[in-house]
């Protein structure tokens, strides 16, 4: 991908892109499938930009029961507030599939000496911009499981993603286990919820693909 495509980059020319990565705020690196980018309790000064491939941020507790918290596609960022805090990682950042990731390095970028230079305003509205988008997507995850009743979490989660994508018909980046472990659900359960949203004709799904249905109240 063209990373000065990126909103994190919106603003910054070729030539500004050229003169961070000559300061070594830039830094590419690969991730196999299952490699661990940060783990829980790591600290950071680099935010990260995903150029392909497919991460998820997750959660195990000491008994081994796993929560998705977040799934990172491509062109999504990613640590930035650890990055900024500096305070330990609560999450690991897991490749599912083989990634390339581009890394920045929030220490060097927003260092003083720094201020002067083109680029260093236009990258601090554009970190701003992104803080405030990151907080709304938590906040969204938040409400879909913040109801004891699982066809709640999936209808609200469901909904929310057919209102973002502007479609009925919606695509998510999770398999049935994936989705339960996003949902905080068992797997099982969801499957039955499922199910028996599709009986009453609520919606339709093959697999990771779902359909929102018109359902008449008369």
């Amino acid at each position: 991908m063209d990373v000065l495509k990126n909103p994190i980059f919106h603003g910054i020319t070729e030539e500004e892109y050229r003169e961070l990565d000559a300061i070594g705020c830039t830094r590419r690196a690969a991730c196999k499938k299952e490699r661990t980018v940060f783990r829980a309790g790591d600290r950071t000064t680099e935010l990260g930009i995903l150029l392909s491939g497919e991460l998820y941020i997750e959660n195990t507790d000491l008994w081994g029961n796993r929560i998705i918290l977040h799934h990172i596609s491509v062109g999504e960022a990613f640590a930035e507030t650890y990055a900024l805090s500096r305070i330990p990682m609560m999450a690991d950042v897991i490749a599912s599939r083989d990634s390339l990731i581009l890394f920045l390095d929030l220490e060097k970028l927003l260092d003083r000496k720094n201020s002067s230079r083109s680029w260093h305003m236009k990258f601090l509205q554009n970190l701003l911009q992104l803080s405030a988008a990151k907080n709304i997507a938590w906040s969204g995850r938040m409400l879909c499981i913040s109801s004891r009743h699982i066809r709640t979490r999936i209808m609200t989660y469901l909904s929310a993603e057919a209102v973002r994508l502007g479609s009925r018909e919606v695509v998510i980046p999770f398999n049935r286990q994936q989705m339960a472990d996003y949902l905080n659900v068992d797997r099982s359960a969801l499957s039955r919820e499922l199910g028996k949203l599709q009986e009453e004709g609520i919606l339709s799904f093959r697999k990771n693909k779902f359909l929102l249905l018109d359902v008449d109240t008369e």
